[in-house]
């Protein structure tokens, strides 16, 4: 089983239009609205491969209960935390060249005591979990540690950390050694405190990660693939795609791909590629199901081409 922590979810409204023009008004071709948060689509997505999630995350107001509503939709159980405040709303307008414009809310602040409720939530149920996915920003109210503290209490139970956040957030949890964390190269640059513009530059970075705790770290590169660092050995992997629909939520499907295939190793970084190229091919923050994996699209390596620039290299 793996369980989710989504702290700041969402409801997500994707319009897609022929083209985006400042101050005019535009119809969209279609539109859809899908359950929200890192986490929230990583439970989505191992939904969809048949496998049993429980997804933790305070909802609020009306958009939490409809939020609610569409997850159990998707066969997910859902641990709800009440709160005050109001889920937010994000809007993403796509355009056919695969372009997606964002506009994220910033979603309620949680009190001290709503904070305490979501770790025990998390605290109840992580001896049940193989892998406990700590996904996305922290809201107001959250301090950078939370995280830690998380992954402290579900180390405890056994259970294995997987961490996908940035920031201080991700520095801070560190220490406790999550078990693998999944930053993007922009995340990475950051962490790293320098920038990347190749291959190599990726590897090493993920190097320093791990020595300063993280047990493996799954570096997703956009269209030019992801590298896995681990006690095994470094591997580098691609799974090309001929259209882009929408990248919402393609790395929290790379993430429940690389979890439900067991989580180190070539093998669950060849599930990680399958699911991220699968999920850019469907509308809005669709997740993919088993049907929509290409395998045969998937190269993976211990050649990592660490000359390879990137396409686009962080400053």
């Amino acid at each position: 089983m793996i369980l989710t922590v989504t702290p700041n979810p969402s409801l997500d409204r994707t319009y897609e239009v022929p083209g985006l023009r400042r101050g005019a008004v535009l119809r969209a071709a279609a539109d859809r609205v899908d359950p929200g948060g890192k986490g929230v689509n990583v439970s989505r997505a191992v939904a969809a491969a048949g496998h049993r999630t429980v997804a933790v995350l305070p909802l609020g107001g009306a958009e939490g209960a409809l939020l609610e509503r569409l997850l159990a939709a998707q066969g997910i159980e859902v641990a709800g935390v009440p709160v005050a405040g109001a889920t937010r709303v994000n809007v993403a307008v796509a355009e056919p060249d695969g372009t997606l414009t964002k506009v994220n809310a910033a979603g309620p602040e949680l009190t001290a005591e709503e904070a305490a409720l979501l770790l025990s939530a998390v605290g109840e149920r992580s001896a049940a979990a193989d892998w406990v996915a700590c996904c996305g920003s922290l809201p107001r109210g959250l301090a950078p540690e939370w995280y830690g503290r998380l992954a402290a209490r579900a180390h405890a139970t056994g259970a294995r950390i997987a961490l996908d956040t940035s920031g201080p957030a991700l520095t801070a949890a560190l220490r406790e050694r999550p078990d693998v964390v999944k930053p993007n190269a922009e995340e990475l640059a950051e962490a790293a405190g320098r920038p990347l513009a190749t291959v190599g530059d990726v590897a090493a970075a993920a190097g320093e990660l791990r020595a300063r705790g993280a047990r493996a770290v799954l570096a997703s590169l956009g269209a030019d693939g992801q590298l896995l660092a681990d006690a095994s050995g470094t591997y580098f992997g691609t799974a090309p795609v001929a259209r882009v629909r929408s990248n919402v939520g393609a790395g929290d499907a790379s993430l429940a791909g690389f979890l439900a295939a067991g989580g180190s190793g070539p093998r669950a970084l060849a599930a990680a590629l399958a699911h991220g190229a699968a999920a850019v091919r469907l509308p809005g923050s669709a997740m993919p199901s088993p049907a929509d994996l290409d395998p045969s699209a998937v190269t993976v390596t211990t050649d990592v081409p660490r000359d390879r620039a990137l396409t686009e290299p962080v400053p």
